[in-house]
């Protein structure tokens, strides 16, 4: 077949998709895994979202509720915003890709990190932009260089080299915070400094979809840019905290005449109505939201303290996960530890090819992932 496709979308890699876990355990002749590979919550899906789901299951048949109505009416009122500066979407990756379809022209230019998200340089390829990437610099803890790269591997936004890539073909700016791989965020007032050297042209994507689990010493209050002079967004999920990873629903704050240009893009009935009902549950679901904070931090504690009694040096995070470097091949302790029933994260494909991300379980998965973890470092380092 003979077809003519642009060469932005020839060159385009597919985003990798991981194998469903019963397929897996048929490879590796294994039952009963555990998964800790995607960062999501342990806990499962906020119980009060599931009643509701199963409740409106007979209107199935209509179509959502384009305007997400009463979702951005529970949502505002929640974080004390305006309906009108909420831009919903199929998850928040739907957001990221309306921003750039929104503002982008061939040519143009968006920064983002390396490495970082790999969605936001997919979309910018795919819309025939141009992605300018920005090293993430050290802070002190790594000093290894990444093979095949020439630069230093880094876990923190070089917010300073980023601002200084602003050129008039910048368009947009992502930054994941924290970042995904690493777990590492940046404070407010560091992004208050960066922020005074973009000019107002150019928009920032605040990607927050751990907030969540953020320090409160750390956050960054996007609500207070939604007004002001400054195109800044903030890209929310409710995969992480609230578990709805399986609806794919996410949301934008911004100003509303930004989000009146995104509006303009999308596509009507972005987000179905399952994801909908359930999200708007999920909001006034807080024994589960305390339940997974709770979790989630008591699990930190304690794997970092194991993990680190094993050898391995266990980075501080600011999410649900953490990065690891076990100090031998990471593939190769991945497909170790994917015989035993433990599913983890290889970083080989973000640069770092002796680094894990490991996922906070239930407190019996993060026992089990240590036994493991320790067995096969003890085979793969023969000590």
């Amino acid at each position: 077949m003979k077809i003519k496709v642009p060469e932005n979308i020839e060159t385009l890699v597919p985003y990798p998709p991981g194998k469903p876990i019963e397929e897996l355990e048929r490879e590796y002749g294994v039952s009963g895994s555990i998964k800790l590979a995607s960062n999501e919550n342990a806990l499962g899906p906020s119980p009060k979202a599931v009643a509701a789901i199963s409740a409106a299951l007979g209107k199935l048949h209509r179509y959502p509720d384009g305007s997400n109505y009463y979702l951005a009416a529970g949502l505002a009122e929640k974080l004390g915003v305006l309906p009108e500066q909420i831009v919903f979407g199929n998850g928040s990756n739907e957001v990221i890709e309306l921003l750039v379809a929104t503002f982008m022209e061939p040519g143009n230019e968006v920064i983002t990190s390396l490495p970082t998200f790999l969605v936001y340089q997919k979309m910018v390829q795919a819309r025939g932009g141009v992605n300018r990437v920005v090293p993430l610099k050290s802070v002190g803890e790594v000093e290894k260089s990444a093979p095949g790269t020439g630069w230093s591997l880094g876990v923190a936004h070089d917010l300073e080299r980023i601002a200084d890539e602003i050129n008039e073909r910048t368009r947009l700016i992502f930054l994941d915070n924290p970042n995904n791989p690493t777990g590492v965020a940046f404070s407010a007032a560091e992004f208050e400094a960066f922020l005074s050297r973009v000019p107002e042209g150019v928009v920032v994507a605040l990607d927050e979809a751990y907030v969540d689990f953020v320090d409160a010493e750390k956050k960054i209050d996007v609500r207070k840019y939604l007004n002001g002079t400054k195109a800044v967004v903030g890209l929310r999920t409710f995969s992480k905290a609230y578990g709805l990873a399986g609806l794919r629903i996410g949301f934008g704050l911004m100003n509303s005449e930004i989000a009146g240009y995104l509006h303009r893009v999308r596509q009507p009935f972005n987000v179905n109505l399952p994801a909908q009902i359930g999200a708007l549950a999920a909001l006034d679901d807080d024994e589960h939201y305390r339940n997974t904070m709770t979790m989630t931090g008591d699990g930190i504690a304690w794997l970092t303290r194991e993990i680190s009694a094993l050898g391995c040096r266990v980075f501080e995070t600011n999410t649900n996960f953490f990065l690891v470097d076990v100090g031998c091949d990471g593939r190769k302790l991945y497909d170790a530890m994917l015989r035993r029933g433990v599913i983890i994260r290889p970083m080989a494909a973000y640069g770092y090819p002796d680094f894990i991300r490991i996922t906070v379980g239930l407190a019996a998965e993060n026992q089990r992932l240590v036994r493991s973890l320790a067995a096969v470092l003890a085979e793969l380092k023969g000590v």
